[in-house]
């Protein structure tokens, strides 16, 4: 069984020297991005360019571009002129697309992962690209050519545990280490990345059972919050700069919440203040506030929808839009910028098998 069918059933760095100059064809304040699977069924339309009204916050559909698969995460470069998508796949690949356009995305090609189901990427300020492969476990790295284009694996490195399910890998604060998180393994990593190689400084062990998925930087660097997807926990991750501590572990479900629940997504808003997760189950977003070296949990608002895979801060952080992927949806929960609280959704748009939304930079 394809883990999205089981799970549906439970479901700043440095700026790349990119050749050219963006087009003044379209606002890019006014886009967002929104990846789908286009396997899954009923089939969702890859990749979608969606605008984003800022009077009222709404995200409409507004076009599909052609070839790119099974889009399920999404990844800007510093400097926005080129979009990144995963193509969740047996066969995995990752494609790049030039955004000289930003309304109209244009495939610069796909190269393979070197491993299967590519499920997360993120762009390194050393110019490589950074890949999760979740359903082998294994990690690779891809420089990355001066337009933007990716290039073979440079690096694939296999995560050792008995089911590795590498499901995120990201640049540590000031770009010299990565980190790589891994739901099956129960299990933190971090690598160098020398001339493109990744080599392991740390393996952080969490308890069985954990199922980690996601992490979230501070903005000061100094710690993360890792969201687990099978005990439903965030836990509070130390950081020295080379390697990580763990701390303080907290629930992401209300007081009483029983039944399937899966957590996917976690972020921070850009003053420290406050960190969001997303219950796939319970199908809100939990707010807490933080607190020096530990999170107080405020509460939970309701998405409006089923199964929220994937949410985004919108750009002034006056909402977070929710990414509802059995339910098909993009909704839209405002955001007070003050207590962090979030109100009930205000909007609803179709985007069928949704699974991540970035906005254009």
């Amino acid at each position: 069984m394809h883990r999205r069918t089981f799970l549906g059933a439970l479901a700043t760095t440095a700026a790349l020297p990119l050749a050219g100059r963006a087009s003044a064809a379209a606002d890019p304040a006014g886009l967002a991005y929104v990846g789908s699977f286009t396997s899954s069924s009923p089939a969702g339309k890859g990749l979608q360019v969606a605008a984003h009204d800022a009077a009222t916050g709404e995200i409409r559909p507004q076009s599909v571009v052609d070839g790119v698969p099974d889009a399920s995460f999404l990844a800007l470069s510093p400097d926005g002129r080129v979009l990144y998508t995963t193509n969740e796949q047996q066969q995995g690949a990752v494609t790049a697309l030039s955004l000289a356009d930003p309304a109209r995305p244009r495939v610069l090609g796909s190269v393979p992962t070197g491993g299967a189901g590519p499920t997360h990427l993120s762009v390194h300020p050393a110019g490589h690209l950074l890949v999760a492969n979740y359903t082998d476990g294994t990690v690779s790295a891809h420089p990355l050519q001066p337009d933007g284009a990716i290039g073979p694996a440079s690096s694939v490195v296999r995560h050792e545990a008995a089911e590795p399910h590498a499901h995120q890998v990201l640049p540590a604060p000031a770009g010299r280490l990565v980190t790589a998180v891994d739901l099956g393994a129960d299990a933190v990593f971090v690598y160098s990345l020398d001339n493109g190689r990744l080599v392991q400084q740390q393996r952080l062990d969490l308890p069985a059972g954990t199922g980690p998925r996601h992490l979230a930087w501070h903005p000061g660097g100094e710690r993360a919050y890792l969201v687990a997807e099978l005990n439903s926990t965030i836990t509070v991750l130390d950081w020295d700069g080379a390697r990580f501590t763990a701390g303080q572990v907290l629930s992401t479900r209300a007081a009483g919440a029983g039944g399937r629940n899966a957590p996917a997504e976690i972020a921070t808003t850009r003053d420290g203040r406050f960190v969001y997760a997303s219950n796939r189950g319970d199908d809100d977003i939990a707010v807490f506030a933080v607190r020096g070296d530990r999170l107080e949990r405020l509460g939970s608002t309701p998405t409006g929808g089923q199964w929220p895979r994937h949410f985004a801060l919108a750009p002034d952080e006056s909402a977070v839009h929710v990414v509802n992927q059995n339910s098909g949806t993009l909704t839209r929960l405002p955001r007070d910028p003050a207590t962090g609280a979030l109100a009930p959704s205000t909007s609803s748009a179709p985007f069928t098998a949704a699974a991540v939304l970035a906005f254009a930079g």
